[in-house]
């Protein structure tokens, strides 16, 4: 297999657990009959930490992949995209996300939704369409 098919198969796997997790179980399990603010908020501290390492470990298998053949797709370009917002999410959003989850869990802060939660679901709207779009890219030049 080369490694551009390796890079977008990474890829779309990428894609599926952004898709499952994000826009799947995270709005769902606060309506599961049960769960608390303070549970949910637990198990997504879980989840999207599993996700988190699974992304980057994803996104080192993209590299890999794409610095094996040298492709100049342009896929590829859509891709280091992908890589960025996941690094700016990982640096700087997902730390203010665990700070107010930890404010929200001891009763210090309040349970609407923060800036920093849109801002991280709006980075995996643009994620995803990062990654559709160079895994794509990326089949199209096989």
């Amino acid at each position: 297999m080369s490694g551009v098919a390796i890079a977008a198969a990474a890829a779309l796997v990428w894609l599926g657990m952004v898709a499952a997790i994000s826009f799947l179980e995270a709005p769902l399990k606060f309506r599961a009959p049960g769960i608390t603010t303070e549970l949910g908020l637990g198990i997504g501290r879980l989840v999207f930490g599993a996700l988190n390492v699974a992304e980057a470990v994803l996104a080192v298998v993209v590299a890999l992949g794409l610095l094996l053949d040298g492709t100049r797709s342009a896929g590829v370009l859509w891709l280091a995209a992908a890589v960025v917002l996941l690094a700016v999410q990982l640096l700087a959003v997902r730390p203010a996300l665990r700070r107010r989850s930890a404010r929200v869990l001891t009763g210090e802060g309040a349970r609407s939704r923060s800036r920093a939660h849109w801002v991280y679901v709006g980075f995996e709207g643009v994620k995803v369409v990062c990654l559709v779009a160079g895994a794509l890219l990326l089949l199209g030049s096989i």
